[in-house]
């Protein structure tokens, strides 16, 4: 027998998947941003050594040191939200969805699997609306 509503019945199930998926990628990205985190003076040396004939290398090395600190703190802000966002999908809570977006939002640019997470993500959230009753079909 089909359903007449076959969201109803997957929609749990789509949260269910999204809230495994997003724990374990705010766990990669936690992983990822502390591993960029421990090899930063590796990180200096090899760009160091690239800059011997710079008119001002000093100007570059601090554009680099401030790059590369705002590529550990945007993975690591990633990565928090993403279990935040998680986690709140698989309880069900409130702000699950909200979290969720924000989250797929920030994970576009992370090719290839933050990309794919966060597409996937968006369709799911921004396609489902919640179930309405009216007067009609409740029969007032």
């Amino acid at each position: 027998m089909i359903s007449d509503t076959p969201v109803a019945h997957n929609l749990t199930r789509n949260f269910r998947i999204l809230g495994i998926c997003w724990v374990l990628y705010g766990i990669l990205r936690l992983v990822g941003a502390v591993w960029l985190a421990l090899f930063s003076n590796t990180a200096t040396l090899m760009f160091g050594a690239l800059l011997n004939r710079v008119p001002d290398p000093f100007r570059m090395m601090d554009t680099f040191h401030f790059v590369y600190g705002l590529l550990v703190a945007i993975s690591a802000v990633c990565g928090i939200l993403g279990l935040m966002a998680g986690l709140a999908l698989l309880t069900g809570s409130r702000p699950g969805r909200a979290l969720a977006i924000l989250a797929a939002f920030l994970s576009l640019s992370s090719i290839p699997l933050g990309t794919t997470l966060g597409i996937y993500s968006l369709i799911i959230l921004l396609t489902w609306e919640p179930k309405r009753t009216s007067a009609t079909a409740s029969g007032v």
